[in-house]
């Protein structure tokens, strides 16, 4: 069985990280599905998804760490096609992946302990995001 489902949210932008868990927790339990994989996906190109331990001070390393990997406020030759400011978003949004497939068992998602999914939203200007819960199984 299949069913797919919708998250909308509003983010910040700039390296914002939503806790999306609880979302994706109540799409398995309205599908009645017991077993099977939730895969989370976004839509776009400068927003990703992945697992964390949703904590302020892990969150405040990971903005830093996305901020070393490609840092804003250099010359992305992405800004010469579009006029625009967010090359980098686009550069930590491909080195983390637009989604993530999630094991469920019994109808709770398989995660650690301090694991949660989280959406990071890295445009340079606030969204509103749409992602795509696809959930397989029986």
């Amino acid at each position: 069985m299949i069913a797919s489902s919708r998250i909308r949210l509003r983010t910040k932008g700039d390296s914002d990280i939503i806790d999306i868990t609880d979302r994706v927790t109540s799409a398995v339990a309205e599908s009645g599905m017991k077993d099977g994989v939730a895969v989370v996906f976004v839509p776009g190109s400068t927003a990703a998804v992945t697992t964390t331990e949703f904590e302020p001070n892990l969150n405040a390393d990971l903005k830093k760490a996305a901020e070393r990997l490609a840092p804003g406020g250099l010359g992305y030759r992405h800004h010469e096609t579009w006029g625009d400011d967010n090359g980098s978003s686009h550069i930590r949004a491909s080195l983390i992946g637009p989604s993530i497939s999630v094991p469920f068992a019994g109808g709770k998602l398989m995660l650690g302990t301090w694991q949660q999914i989280v959406l990071v939203d890295f445009d340079t200007r606030p969204r509103d995001r749409e992602l795509v819960v696809q959930l397989l199984g029986e």
